[in-house]
């Protein structure tokens, strides 16, 4: 995937990331986003980064909207959620450090 913030994007496309942008800014207002080429495959990606426990919420506040984009419209544009890499991080401490349930009884 190839980082660019000058990509020239048609217009049709350029309203789509932007709706898109809108549509997870309303509902997640700290969310960070990279517009990026990607090859695999070939489209426009809208990646974004949001601080909440499970990142599939974002698809679910915008999926029916990228599937019409992507079948109805026929765009190549992909939604990729990301999550902070220090929440990552403080998660998998955690889990680290979180005690092992005993294994129940045998008969």
């Amino acid at each position: 995937m190839r980082d660019d913030s000058a990509i020239a994007l048609p217009p049709a496309m350029e309203k789509a990331v932007n709706e898109l942008q809108g549509s997870i800014a309303e509902r997640f207002p700290q969310a960070s986003f990279v517009v990026a080429e990607g090859f695999d495959p070939k489209g426009i990606y809208l990646v974004t980064t949001v601080d909440i426990a499970d990142a599939d919420e974002v698809m679910d506040a915008i999926g029916d909207r990228l599937v019409a984009l992507q079948v109805d419209e026929g765009l190549p544009i992909y939604v990729t959620p990301l999550r902070p890499i220090q929440r990552v991080l403080a998660e998998l401490q955690e889990r680290k450090h979180a005690t092992v349930p005993s294994p129940l009884p045998l008969p």
